[in-house]
């Protein structure tokens, strides 16, 4: 009953955002050509030109969300990750349409009918029609969602979970799911084979039976998943419980007992048919570093020439404000472990450090200048860093870099430290964004820049700009 209605719901998203894709062209075509909204230099073109690109749109807009992966039902999806799969997938379909009416205008139309621009179509079109798009199709989503959480708040449409193993890899994941109650998951407890003391529940969960009651168990209680978190020592059970479990038809997920190895994602690969699992893959390798690259590029170019007068205004305030440098530059250790020299704009007095050596900077620090205060309560004081990033020392998205006089500290204390520097470090990341920036827990951005190194993708990359832009408003370094 579940997945026949996750198969109608995702029918319906696909004819929806068909739908919503042809409605928004409809709607830039009317607010170009006839709102007078905006002036019209050379004619009105007629309406049935734009009819006949529909089918096209709403097929491209339909594929172009298949490959971001927006029909792959996600229960665990937030709304910053679909709102960046509905713009990038709208991009990628308006990127395409463009194309597609040109190539097929230039190639395939007599010429009769080129000289009337049968398939051209406005660039302004083009332009409201991504803004539009992608305005109704979240909102469609995002209604969706409301009504979806709302029948899991009362109870409705549930999945039914069961845990296998009550130990702490069992207890880790009961905990993720309880954390995420919007998820719609409902644990109706553990499998194990120990019992008494503190393993007859967890949370408030029972201890339902054996792990050799798998099958039955499942059938019982109606489970719609089984996760089987068993520990290294108890892999010899493994196969028994998915083998039981698999006869009843319930999907299973196996939670490998290798966390504290696996610090970027898991790949698995293969030796002549031997399954092997590389638990430090990256994916940000060859084409992905390439695409990575060229946005840097891009952006860094733009910013540059954008922010140039800007950039000389406060430049002069540092130099006009207190004696000293315009910019401070510093070495900081960047992809593969090589030093590279970061520059910011001087924010300290100058010798801020003769007399403490390396220290941590911090809140209300008694060496920056008045003028610093306000650059890093801002964080104009790193705009120079996109200097950094157009040489190629930096991205804008990575880790942040750090010192290699604290380096050599971390990465004693954190073996998995070093694993930062497999990409390039960058102007802001997934930790700074989620709050873990200058004075913080060390540990927690390791863990979030490790969480973004192993599920890079473009997208990730322009949620995090943007994060950064809403939140750097809101939110100081020291």
């Amino acid at each position: 009953m579940v997945k026949r209605h996750n198969r109608l719901l995702v029918a319906f998203h696909v004819v929806s955002d068909a739908f919503l894709a042809a409605l928004a062209f409809v709607l830039a075509y009317v607010l170009r050509f006839e709102t007078g909204l905006l002036p019209v230099w050379y004619g009105y073109p007629p309406f049935e030109r734009y009819v006949n690109v529909l089918p096209l749109i709403a097929g491209l807009v339909v594929f172009a969300y298949y490959l971001q992966g927006l029909y792959r039902l996600r229960r665990g999806r937030s709304r910053v990750d679909d709102f960046f799969a509905v713009f990038v997938g709208s991009i990628v379909a308006v990127v395409f349409g463009m194309w597609a009416t040109l190539y097929f205008q230039a190639y395939y139309v007599k010429d009769a009918l080129k000289q009337v621009g049968a398939l051209e179509v406005s660039q302004l079109v083009w332009a409201m029609f991504l803004a539009l798009n992608v305005s109704l199709t979240f909102a469609s989503r995002e209604l969706v969602r409301q009504a979806l959480e709302r029948r899991w708040r009362a109870g409705i449409g549930l999945k039914r979970v069961l845990i296998a193993g009550a130990g702490e890899l069992g207890r880790l994941v009961a905990d993720r799911i309880l954390e995420h109650r919007d998820l719609g998951l409902q644990i109706v407890g553990f499998l194990d084979d120990r019992a008494g003391g503190d393993h007859l529940g967890y949370r408030g969960l029972p201890l339902i039976g054996t792990l050799a009651e798998a099958g039955e168990i499942v059938q019982r209680e109606r489970v719609d998943h089984l996760y089987v978190a068993l520990p290294l020592d108890e892999h010899n059970k493994v196969v028994q419980v998915v083998e039981d479990a698999s006869r009843e038809g319930v999907d299973i997920k196996l939670v490998p007992d290798l966390l504290q190895f696996i610090a970027l994602r898991a790949r698995l690969e293969e030796l002549d048919g031997i399954p092997i699992i590389n638990i430090n893959d990256v994916p940000l390798q060859g084409l992905n570093s390439a695409i990575k690259r060229t946005v840097d590029i891009v952006l860094s170019a733009v910013a540059l020439l954008v922010l140039a007068i800007p950039l000389a205004i406060v430049a002069a305030l540092v130099r006009l404000t207190s004696p000293g440098p315009i910019f401070y530059d510093q070495e900081r250790m960047g992809l593969d472990g090589r030093a590279f020299t970061v520059y910011k704009f001087r924010s300290m007095f100058q010798d801020a450090e003769r007399e403490t050596g390396p220290i941590w900077a911090r809140d209300n620090d008694p060496r920056c200048t008045p003028l610093g205060r306000i650059l890093r309560r801002f964080d104009i004081d790193e705009l120079p860093q996109i200097w950094n990033v157009f040489k190629g020392d930096m991205s804008l998205v990575g880790p942040r870099p750090e010192r290699p006089y604290f380096v050599k500290q971390f990465k004693q204390q954190y073996p998995q430290y070093m694993l930062r520097h497999k990409v390039r470090a960058g102007i802001t990341g997934w930790a700074q964004v989620n709050g873990w920036r200058g004075n913080t827990s060390l540990e927690k951005r390791i863990e979030y820049d490790l969480y973004y190194i192993g599920n890079w993708s473009l997208r990730l990359d322009l949620k995090i700009m943007w994060l950064t832009l809403i939140k750097g408003l809101f939110k100081h370094a020291y």
